[in-house]
C-alpha cells in the first residue's frame, strides 16, 4: 500500500521546500527520517529533554515554511503498516500508521470494498494528518470514520489514545489541531462498512457529474475516478508540471458565521449551532481576486484554476505567499467585514 515518493537523507541544513507541496521553506538545522514509530517518538523525545526546537512533518500538504528554514530538529513521519479485522458483521476495523500515504490508503479501502472514504479521494499528505485538519471534502470528513486515534503526549511524555468523541472534531479542526505542540498522531484506528456503493452523495456538484440524485449511492471506484476528475480540473491533484498544483491545496478554510452576516448572492449552508457557512472562494472572487491573481513582481498567485488555491509560480518564496495571502484577506475584510483563516499551518513565519 505504501508508496511514499523519494525521501532526503537525514542531515544537516537539508532545505525543507521540497517536503512540501508549496514548494517553499529554507533549511532545517538537522532533518530525521523517521520509519519506525519508536524512531519518532525518541527523536521528538530526546529533543524535548534538551530543549531543542523539534517540528513534525508529515506530507508537507498543510504548512507553510518560513524561508529562514526551522532552527532545530525536523522529524519527517515515514511509518507504515496497516492491519485490519473484517467481518461481515462488523465491516473492517482497520489501524493505519501515521506516515502511510493517505490517497494509497483510499485506493486500498476501495479495492478491498470498505465502503466510505471514496469522496475523499485525491487529496495529499499522510493518514496522521487527516485527524488533525479533520479533513473533509465534497460532503465528508474524516471523522466519520475514526474510531480512535493515537499519540504521543509531548507534555506528559506518555502514549495517550483518544476514542472518536474525545477528539473534538469540527470544521476543519480537533483538539489535536488546538494544540499542536503537544500530541504526536502514531495511529488512526478507522471503521468502515463493506459493499462496493459509495456513501449516499451529499455534495451537489459531484451527483450532478455521477448522474444521481443528492442521497443516492454510485460504484465507489467510480466516485473516486469522478472526485479525481473534478479536483484535476481545480489544480487540487498534485502534478510537477503544473504549477496550478504548487500549493497547500484550499488556503483558507469557509467562515462560519451569522446569518445576517452573509453577503447578497453568496452561498450558505445553516449549521447546528444556528450560525452559516459561506464560501470562501466566493468572497475572493466576489471582492475583485480572480483566477491567476499576483502581487507585481511576484512569482506567487491565486491558480488560474481556482481561487481558493495559493500557488507557488516557479521560484516564489515563503514571503511571496505570505503577502498575497494578506492581500486576499484584508481585500475581503475591506469588501464584506469577513476576516478569511488560513488552512495551512505557518512555520517560522
Amino acid at each position: 500500500m505504501t508508496n511514499h515518493p523519494r525521501l532526503p537523507v537525514s542531515g544537516a541544513g537539508v532545505p525543507l521546500a521540497g517536503l512540501t507541496t508549496l514548494r517553499v521553506g529554507g533549511p532545517a538545522a538537522r532533518l530525521v527520517i523517521a520509519p519506525t514509530t519508536d524512531d519518532l517518538v525518541e527523536t521528538v523525545r530526546d529533543c524535548d529533554r534538551r530543549g531543542e526546537p523539534c517540528l513534525v512533518l508529515g506530507g508537507g500538504s498543510n504548512v507553510l515554511i518560513g524561508d529562514d528554514g526551522f532552527d532545530g530538529t525536523v522529524v519527517r513521519v515515514a511509518t507504515t503498516g496497516m492491519s485490519a479485522e473484517v467481518s461481515n458483521c462488523g465491516g473492517a476495523l482497520a489501524t493505519i500508521a501515521a506516515g502511510e500515504p493517505w490517497d494509497g490508503f483510499v485506493q486500498h479501502c476501495i479495492a478491498s470494498e470498505w465502503r466510505g472514504p471514496e469522496a475523499l479521494s485525491g487529496i495529499p499528505g499522510l493518514v496522521g494528518s487527516t485527524p488533525i485538519q479533520n479533513v473533509g471534502a465534497y460532503g465528508v470528513e474524516i471523522s466519520e470514520f475514526v474510531a480512535r486515534v493515537r499519540t504521543w503526549d509531548r507534555r506528559d511524555d506518555e502514549q495517550h489514545t483518544f476514542m472518536s468523541t474525545e477528539c473534538g472534531f469540527s470544521y476543519r479542526d480537533s483538539r489535536f489541531k488546538a494544540d499542536p505542540e503537544r500530541y504526536i498522531v502514531l495511529d488512526v484506528t478507522m471503521q468502515f462498512l463493506l459493499g462496493d456503493l459509495s456513501l449516499p452523495i451529499r455534495y451537489k456538484e459531484l451527483a450532478r457529474r455521477l448522474g444521481v440524485e443528492p442521497g443516492e449511492r454510485a460504484l465507489a471506484s467510480t466516485v473516486r475516478e469522478t472526485v479525481l476528475g473534478i479536483r484535476a480540473g481545480k489544480g487540487m491533484v498534485l502534478d510537477e508540471a503544473d504549477h496550478d498544483t504548487w500549493s497547500a491545496g484550499s488556503f483558507f478554510t469557509n467562515p462560519i458565521i451569522e446569518a445576517d452576516q452573509v453577503p447578497q448572492g453568496a452561498p450558505a449552508f445553516p449549521q447546528a449551532d444556528g450560525r452559516v457557512k459561506t464560501s470562501a472562494a466566493w468572497l475572493i472572487d466576489h471582492a475583485g481576486f480572480g483566477r491567476g491573481y499576483a502581487l507585481e513582481g511576484r512569482p506567487a498567485s491565486l491558480s488560474t484554476k481556482h481561487v481558493l488555491a495559493l500557488t507557488n509560480r516557479g521560484g516564489a518564496t515563503a514571503a511571496d505567499i505570505a503577502a498575497l495571502a494578506r492581500t486576499v484577506i484584508d481585500g475581503v475584510d475591506k469588501a464584506y467585514g469577513i476576516v478569511l483563516v488560513p488552512e495551512p499551518r505557518f512555520i517560522g513565519m
